[in-house]
């Protein structure tokens, strides 16, 4: 009786089947759901309620680190002008404004 390597190993290999790999799959990807797709669908909505929201007066942070106020809310392109100094204004896309800020914080700056 000859034993080789190779075939103690092709001895000892079980049998595959289908559906542990899809349960592990099923796992995955409910992981995915609940880690991934889910909070950040819920930041993007967050954000879109934040754009609509935005008003003249509101004080805003911008994702580039600018600290304003907004002096005018454009609807139809999607523009904000802010105020960072008395004479400087600087016109932004509503969708690189990440929070608003509290009324005050610029005072407090």
């Amino acid at each position: 009786m000859s034993l080789t390597l190779g075939t103690v190993f092709a001895q000892a290999q079980p049998q595959g089947g289908g559906m542990e790999m899809l349960i592990m799959l099923a796992v995955f990807g409910l992981v995915f759901y609940f880690m991934i797709y889910r909070p950040q669908a819920k930041r993007v909505k967050e954000h879109k309620t934040l754009m609509s929201a935005l008003s003249k007066g509101d004080e805003v942070l911008t994702q580039g680190g600018l600290v304003g106020k907004v002096t005018k809310v454009s609807d139809e392109k999607d523009f904000v002008v802010i105020s960072i100094a008395e004479t400087t204004e600087v016109t932004v896309q509503k969708a690189s404004i990440s929070a608003v800020l509290p009324k005050g914080t610029m005072k407090s700056l």
